[in-house]
């Protein structure tokens, strides 16, 4: 089942930001996620805020339906208008994830959008993504998302071997995803995104150069490649704590990942970020790019997380209670904190680190600086940009990207 939330202090209810989150909000991009929070099934491995039909059987009611879903989330785009005020700022990027978003009408994807463009208005040539599972979608259905605004869009792979898929709970068959991308482009998408996990348990070396020979081989300009993380709770973690599975070691998990930058930078793709390369810098997923940054965004939906200004806050998890807070003229927020200078130059290191261009050396304390010469000397950080002031991993550095990151922000 998903995760809990974190502490903090209450919402308001009617979701205001204390002015200083609005300062100098005009010099800050703003981007919005929208969450949907609903799945046709529970991956294995998946912690996620999402929701099928079994689990929300008898806890939520009506409220808690995706039937209805698309004008409960067009209320709190509603009550975000009225909390930013006149922020004149349109919107940079847009982000529908789940869950499964493409279980909802494609009309209900483009009416969310709607929403948003007609509360804030969209920025020239604003990114606007979903993404979907293979088996949710057909030629209509995207040429519906394209002809609605959407102009990305990210699939599942996650493999390209069944017994891959198996072990993932992925309900997906092999092949799927490549069709897709094909669709999206003929429906006119000009970004497609396909996410891979490595280190599945079961997984051969094999197995992992098929599965992204197969990504590369369909054509997109954007490649997620993520290591999978068992997290308490979930299937894989009794599955392996049962013995079923083995549980992958660090030392595969750095075999794989090595795997994937020679095989994808010889197809042509260049990291930006330490997961994730694109064919171009046109192709990068700026919405994360947001996020990486400390830029500003409104998360909408069940357990979405916001962040304006140097306020954070994220909503009640479940669907029915989400739904009852907005019928009710409230903000679903569940709790929200403010960070200190401390907190966010911290966070800057931790999220800045793992981009190519690196983190300015300016932002570390003293052992931080000396932590940074014995990363150089160790060749985890890459001379050209530190020599111009910033800390930009190198390959083995980003192999150790954890590591690292706690020594700089010591």
């Amino acid at each position: 089942m998903p995760s809990a939330l974190p502490d903090g202090e209450p919402v308001p209810a009617d979701g205001a930001l204390p002015a200083s989150a609005l300062a100098g909000a005009a010099d800050r991009p703003l981007g919005f996620y929208l969450h949907v929070p609903y799945c046709a099934t529970r991956c294995g491995y998946c912690d996620f805020n999402t929701y099928t039909a079994t689990e929300l059987r008898g806890t939520g009611g009506v409220l808690a339906s995706r039937d209805n879903y698309a004008e409960t989330l067009i209320d709190e785009i509603r009550l975000a208008r009225k909390v930013l005020g006149d922020d004149p700022r349109p919107v940079r990027t847009v982000f529908v994830g789940g869950g499964t978003p493409t279980l909802l009408a494609a009309g209900d994807l483009v009416r969310m959008l709607a929403a948003v463009r007609e509360e804030f208005g969209l920025a020239p040539a604003a990114e606007v993504t979903t993404e979907a599972n293979p088996e949710s979608v057909d030629p209509a259905y995207l040429a519906a998302l394209r002809a609605g605004g959407f102009n990305r869009i990210s699939f599942g792979m996650q493999s390209a071997r069944q017994h891959v898929l198996k072990v993932l709970d992925r309900t997906h068959t092999p092949g799927r995803p490549e069709a897709c991308v094909a669709e999206a482009r003929a429906a006119g998408f000009d970004h497609v995104n396909l996410d891979l996990i490595y280190g599945t348990p079961g997984e051969s070396d094999d197995d992992w150069a098929a599965s992204l020979d197969a990504a590369i081989g369909a054509g997109p300009d954007h490649v997620s490649a993520y290591a999978l993380i068992v997290e308490e709770g979930t299937q894989l973690a009794r599955r392996i704590r049962r013995g079923e599975v083995p549980m992958t070691d660090d030392d595969v998990h750095a075999d794989r990942y090595l795997m994937a930058e020679n095989t994808l930078s010889a197809a042509g793709f260049d990291w930006y970020e330490v997961s994730n390369w694109a064919t171009s810098e046109a192709g990068r997923c700026l919405h994360n790019e947001l996020y990486w940054r400390g830029a500003d965004w409104w998360g909408a939906g069940p357990g979405a997380h916001s962040h304006v200004g140097g306020v954070r806050w994220w909503n009640v998890k479940h669907p029915g209670a989400y739904a009852a807070a907005l019928a009710e003229g409230r903000s679903p927020g569940a709790g929200r904190e403010l960070l200190s200078d401390e907190d966010r130059r911290v966070e800057r290191i931790l999220l800045e680190l793992r981009l190519k261009e690196g983190v300015p050396l300016a932002l570390l304390h003293t052992q931080g600086h000396a932590a940074a010469r014995r990363a150089l000397a160790d060749g985890l950080l890459r001379p050209g940009p530190y020599e111009e002031g910033r800390a930009a991993l190198t390959l083995r550095g980003r192999l150790l990207a954890d590591a690292v990151v706690r020594d700089l922000v010591d």
